[in-house]
């Protein structure tokens, strides 16, 4: 059975930190407009008292050649990100992912104490004992902790700069990773 590899959007696929006037090198811009993305927007928008303003689409930067590189590597791709089932409709494709498995969150999101990241309890949930690599910009060295004390299975939690994104340096690393674990 291979590994999982759990993926986050924003951070390691959408380089949301990286400066807004300056798209980074391999990326393309998408103006996409997710159901709950609008959602967001439009509660806000009403809480300002302007609930008829045009919401204004989320600029999202995406590499296509990431989708062929992460499809390439032997996992077994999930996406572990809050766009849930949105990540099938408006980045795979962009990709050219096919429709994957998604982690949906718990509602309300839980808050952890300690440095861990929300997602950290669910994704060893969701895991269930299976080994797994997970990719995100909100992995710290509590979530590192915490997933060696609570999961018994080989685990790779690796932190991408949410200014670069995922890059050569990951994909070789993910690679190596699934080597040693065999």
């Amino acid at each position: 059975m291979r590994p999982l590899l759990l993926i986050d959007v924003d951070g390691p696929l959408n380089p949301y930190a990286a400066k807004p006037t300056r798209r980074p090198d391999g990326y393309t811009t998408h103006r996409l407009l997710p159901a709950t993305w609008v959602e967001e927007q439009r509660s806000l928008l009403t809480l300002l008292g302007m609930p008829n303003k045009r919401v204004k689409p989320l600029r999202v930067w995406l590499n296509p050649d990431h989708g062929p590189a992460l499809a390439a590597l032997p996992y077994a791709l999930v996406w572990a990100t809050t766009w849930q089932y949105e990540a099938n409709e408006y980045i795979g494709p962009v990709l050219g992912l096919p429709e994957l498995p998604v982690i949906m969150w718990p509602e309300p999101r839980p808050e952890p104490a300690g440095g861990l990241c929300w997602k950290t309890p669910s994704i060893v949930t969701w895991a269930a004992g299976r080994a797994f690599a997970w990719i995100d910009d909100d992995i710290t060295d509590a979530d590192q902790a915490w997933v060696r004390t609570h999961h018994d299975a080989p685990a790779l939690l690796r932190r991408i700069d949410p200014a670069v994104g995922l890059a050569a340096e990951d994909f070789a690393a993910l690679a190596a990773w699934v080597e040693e674990t065999d």
